[in-house]
């Protein structure tokens, strides 16, 4: 095998097991990269901005020789890095920077010369990030089935469990980091960047890829400040959908548990209970200010999925649905699998 490898030949080699590495500066790490990689950057971000600054005011080669004063000091500590991270039974390593240039290069070159077998990837992650686009804009989503219901009714754990058990799940909340809603962010920290989302979105979709049907959970098309990709959306709309009804009482304990540091939030709840002011008026939001102020959650809660979730979300009740009622999790789980049973029976 060839030193240099196209995107098609490194993806192989992913599924097989190979390491890769993303030798960019961690800001570009962070911004996106490819699911799985491990970064072991070759500069930080500040050294980035000088090569670049050097680069572009006085030529490459003074941007080089200034590179390579920064990363000799540093070959024997990145290839320690590879070869702690690297299953030494597993394919040759991937390497690649941002479009299969120096930086990737010189790494793959050092880890041969090293005895560590490693490509570099042709086009770097720019080809991959293409791809990502070509698969959204081009891709046919089929068979998507959608779990849709009242806030609070579980979706999201009976996905879980189905998950567990092998079920071709796509988890949209997990990978946005977000819960979906006004409150969605609380306690969650940073959303990913656009471009991540949208590569851990096409890892899942690849590994169900054979499943011959998709589970999702019904979504907006945007979570929190990240926009599902519109061709996957629009499949999400196309299925009869399986909702799922469950008891008030239910649905409370279900929210709550799903902050259990919510007094440590409490603050942080202000800025979203304030923005309703429009859709429930000053009194009402003022009379939830004073329960999340008195840590009256279960309250709080209830008066929230009455007066304003419920509302709000009933019109994602489809006409055309099949059914499934939860008052507890370990029969909704088994009433959630004999719903998708049924409602695949009717697409075959």
């Amino acid at each position: 095998m060839q030193p240099v490898i196209d995107l098609e030949q490194a993806l192989e080699l992913r599924r097989r097991g190979a390491l890769f590495v993303d030798v960019r500066s961690p800001a570009e790490f962070a911004e996106t990269t490819i699911p799985g990689a491990i970064n072991v950057p070759i500069f930080d971000d500040e050294e980035r901005a000088e090569i670049g600054t050097l680069y572009k005011q006085t030529g490459r080669k003074d941007a080089r020789r200034r590179g390579i004063e920064i990363v000799s000091p540093r070959i024997p500590d990145i290839l320690q890095q590879v070869e702690e991270a690297r299953d030494p039974d597993s394919p040759p390593v991937v390497v690649f920077c941002w479009r299969g240039g120096q930086r990737s290069l010189a790494i793959t070159t050092f880890l041969n010369l090293a005895g560590i077998p490693a490509r570099q990837l042709k086009g770097g992650h720019k080809a991959f990030r293409r791809l990502v686009i070509d698969y959204f804009e081009q891709e046919e989503f089929k068979r998507v089935l959608v779990v849709r219901g009242l806030t609070g009714v579980g979706k999201t754990l009976l996905l879980q469990r189905l998950a567990a058990e092998d079920y071709p799940v796509i988890d949209l909340e997990g990978l946005a980091n977000h819960r979906g809603s006004a409150f969605g962010g609380l306690g969650l920290g940073d959303q990913p960047g656009q471009k991540l989302f949208e590569a851990r979105l096409w890892q899942q979709l690849e590994e169900c890829r054979d499943a011959g049907y998709l589970l999702t959970e019904g979504e907006s098309r945007h979570i929190g400040r990240l926009v599902v990709p519109p061709r996957f959306h629009q499949a999400m709309q196309e299925q009869i959908s399986l909702w799922v009804e469950a008891p008030l009482d239910y649905r409370v304990r279900v929210i709550l548990d799903d902050y259990p540091a919510r007094d440590d939030l409490t603050m942080a709840f202000e800025p979203p209970l304030l923005a309703l002011k429009e859709r429930l008026g000053k009194e009402a939001v003022a009379d939830l200010l004073d329960l999340l102020h008195r840590k009256q959650w279960e309250e709080l809660t209830r008066r929230l999925m009455v007066d304003y979730y419920d509302p709000l979300y009933m019109h994602t009740c489809p006409a055309q649905r099949i059914e499934v009622r939860v008052d507890q999790l370990e029969a909704g789980v088994s009433a959630l699998k004999q719903a998708i049973a049924e409602l695949l029976s009717t697409l075959d």
